[in-house]
Formats: C-alpha cells, sequence, structure tokens
C-alpha cells in the first residue's frame, strides 16, 4: 500500500499538535509539510491529536471552523468494556421491540459488570454449569487496556475471593466477567484475534469507513482449554504487551499475519464461500456496535475517531467482538508494521482533512446514514 499523501494545497500549510509522538503520525504530517505547534506555544492549531485521557470538554467550546480533534468528547460509550455492553444490549432490545431483532446477531459474548451485576452473574454461571457442566469465564478490568489486571476463572469460589476484595469497587475499578469464547479458531494451533481500524468522520448521520489494512495478533503458546492452563496468559491474550514478554516471541514478525494472508489461509481451508460470509459478519457486527452508541455519542463536526476493533473469530468461524479501543497502539513492533500503521494515518488524514478543506466540511449536509468502507 502506497502511503504518499495527497498532493497539498500550496495556499495552505496546517499546524499540528500532539500529547504523543509516533513515528507514524510524525512522517505523515511532515510529507505534508505541516507545522508543529510546540506545548508551550498559544499558537492556533488545526489538528490535535490528543490522547484518549485528554479532556475535551473545554477545548470543544472554542474550537473555529478549520480545527479538528481526534476523538469525540464521550468516546468511552464505545471504548470502555461496560460500556459498550449496556448500548448492545439496549439497541438489540431496541431493534426486537421494532420487529427486527433478527438483524442483529450475537455480536458480544455473554457479560456483566461487577460488582454491580454479581447476583445475577451467580445465577448465570450455576444455570450454565447445570446444564453444560463446567465452563470458563474471562474477568477484564473496564477501563484499563494491553492485556492489565485480566484473568480467568472457572469456578465460582475464585470469583467470590475477588467480590469480597472489591464490594465496594466503582468507576476505574470496575471489571467485566464475560464468558470465555473456548473454541476459538486456531492457526498452527495458536489462538488469535483480528485488529481492524475503522474512521468514524460522523455520527449524524453516520460516516464510517473499514480499513482494508489490519491484522492478526497471535499467542506465542499453543492453546490449551485445560482448566490446568487458564493461568497460562500466553496461550489465553494476544496483547502485544503481553505476548512480548514470552521467550518466543519473534521480533522479526511480531506475531502477527497481515489480514489479506489470513484472509487466503480462510479461503484455502474453509473455501470461497464461508470465508466471505465471515467477513461479512465482520463488518455487520462493526455497523451495528456503531449504531448502538449513534444516539448517544456527542456529535460534533470538529471530532474524528480511529478506532481500533478487536475481534475473535471461533472455530465456526463467527466473529465476537473483544472490545473498541479509542487510541489504538501507533507503536510498531516490525517494518511491516510501521509501513501499515502509517499508510493507515496517511488514509486518515486524507478522509478528515480533504482538497479545499474546511470549506468543504462546511458544506457538507448529507443527512443519509451510510457506512462507507475502504475494500478488504
Amino acid at each position: 500500500m502506497s502511503v504518499r499523501p495527497r498532493a497539498e494545497t500550496a495556499v495552505r500549510r496546517l499546524r499540528w499538535k500532539s500529547d504523543f509522538e509516533k513515528k507514524c503520525l510524525v512522517s505523515n504530517f511532515e510529507r505534508r509539510g505541516w507545522r508543529k505547534v510546540m506545548d508551550d506555544e498559544d499558537e492556533y492549531w488545526n489538528l490535535y491529536w490528543a490522547s484518549k485521557g485528554t479532556h475535551l470538554s473545554p477545548l470543544m467550546m472554542r474550537l473555529g471552523e478549520d480545527q479538528m480533534v481526534n476523538h469525540y468528547p464521550n468516546h468511552y460509550e464505545l471504548t470502555r468494556k461496560d460500556l459498550v455492553v449496556k448500548n448492545i444490549k439496549k439497541y438489540r432490545k431496541e431493534m426486537e421491540r421494532a420487529g427486527r431483532g433478527h438483524e442483529v446477531d450475537d455480536i458480544v459474548p455473554v457479560t456483566f459488570v461487577l460488582p454491580n451485576d454479581y447476583p445475577l452473574f451467580v445465577e448465570e454461571f450455576r444455570r450454565v454449569e447445570a446444564e453444560q457442566g463446567k465452563s470458563t469465564w474471562i474477568m477484564k478490568p473496564c477501563a484499563k487496556c494491553q492485556g492489565v489486571g485480566i484473568f480467568l476463572i472457572s469456578k465460582l469460589s475464585q470469583i467470590k475471593k475477588w467480590a469480597v476484595k472489591n464490594g465496594e469497587a466503582t468507576g476505574r475499578d470496575q471489571y467485566v466477567v464475560s464468558r470465555y469464547i473456548d473454541h476459538p479458531l486456531l492457526v498452527g494451533g495458536r489462538k488469535f484475534d483480528l485488529r481492524i481500524y475503522v474512521l468514524v468522520t460522523n455520527y449524524n448521520p453516520l460516516r464510517a469507513y473499514l480499513h482494508s489494512q489490519g491484522f492478526a495478533r497471535f499467542c506465542t503458546a499453543k492453546y490449551s482449554s485445560s482448566p490446568t492452563d487458564l493461568d497460562n496468559i500466553l496461550m489465553h491474550l494476544t496483547n502485544v504487551a503481553v505476548q512480548k514478554q514470552a521467550e518466543e516471541y519473534n521480533e522479526d514478525h511480531g506475531g502477527k499475519w497481515h489480514i489479506k494472508n489470513l484472509r487466503l489461509w480462510l479461503q484455502a481451508i474453509y473455501g470461497q464461500e464461508r470465508t466471505e460470509s465471515c467477513f461479512h459478519q465482520i463488518r455487520s457486527l462493526i455497523y451495528h456496535s456503531l449504531k448502538a452508541t449513534q444516539s448517544i455519542i456527542i456529535n460534533d463536526k470538529h471530532c474524528f475517531e480511529l478506532y481500533g476493533y478487536d475481534v475473535l473469530l471461533d472455530a465456526n468461524l463467527k466473529p465476537w467482538l473483544i472490545e473498541v479501543n479509542a487510541s489504538p497502539s501507533l507503536s510498531a513492533t516490525t517494518s511491516n508494521d510501521l509501513t501499515l500503521k502509517t499508510g493507515v494515518i496517511n488514509d486518515v488524514l486524507n478522509i478528515v482533512f480533504p482538497d479545499q478543506f474546511p470549506e468543504v466540511n462546511k458544506n457538507n449536509n448529507s443527512t443519509t446514514s451510510t457506512t462507507s468502507k475502504l475494500p478488504w
């Protein structure tokens, strides 16, 4: 994929500011001839690439027509683990009441928020145990990333200890507990998930772009569903921050496989039709997750968002939404990784800052809800 930026008009040299600097970001800005605004300068900027923790509300009240920020003020409605599940559940009930429930497949595993839903979780845990025998569940802190604080359980006594310790947990201390997908699709005996990039430039009407670049992230250890292996995070968590700690971690390819290569593998093993169906379900999953938060996200013409979707395929090629990241990692672990992420940022900037920016944005008054995509 070419990362050559579109030619900038001679009359415009945009200015950028950022809370952090990554090579794939800075190289794109520099190739466009954009000027960096230093932190200690009170200079006008056109693009503020902020970290997800930046408090945006005061900033949003005084933006000019030619200023853009890379987050929506309440993006966490889609990117916080407990809120995205709540919003998807609510959306599905609304679709069912409208007689359209058949359009929304199960896109997230059965999930509860702890400690608030602890009694409901215990009831479901015992029901599953009575009907199916032993089950595995995965615990995740609601507001952390990179695999921090995640662990698996298979006994109610394990979570009872956690509940006693975290009975008064609120906010950032809350956890979600989800039914673990214990029959994931394996390649070479290893578990993996997909990182898919989605750009949203408007929520009302919904305008989203599904990027052609993405990758599969593999575990270094071969997968086992044995209860004795629940503590081995190297076979259960695909996060690069976790896998880099393994002795078997390969720094040449970073444990990653381009999504196009995965698609070729799926076609060879399962055929064209099943592969197409799988990717169609992934697109549907992304679309419905965005629709679930469309009316909740504070839409602002000064905002856009590059989401990093984490999707897991089970042994039946059914995709499951694991989480949505508001600030998908822009750190490059390999040269191919750098090329991919540089290309993603290049395309984002081409879309957000089109020719004749910002005039073209002022005149864009479309009222049709659409989901666009860059081809796979």
